[in-house]
């Protein structure tokens, strides 16, 4: 199935998980990250259990820590 993640289109597995999305961005998730699925975010103790579907857009956001 193709989605789009970060703004490219990336090929992923039929029923891919949103964990698999963030492993295809090469993202380590212990590192602050936040991610949404068409606009709404997907709290992670739901990423492995959230499928997604062909043309949905997934973002993966890295918190930045500054001042």
């Amino acid at each position: 199935m193709r989605i789009e993640l970060n703004g490219e289109p990336v090929e992923l597995a039929a029923c891919a998980s949103v964990s698999q999305a963030v492993d295809a961005l090469g993202a380590d998730p212990a590192r602050g990250l936040a991610v949404a699925v068409d606009g709404e975010v997907v709290p992670r103790s739901a990423w492995d259990a959230t499928a997604l579907r062909e043309g949905q857009q997934v973002e993966v956001l890295h918190a930045v820590q500054g001042g």
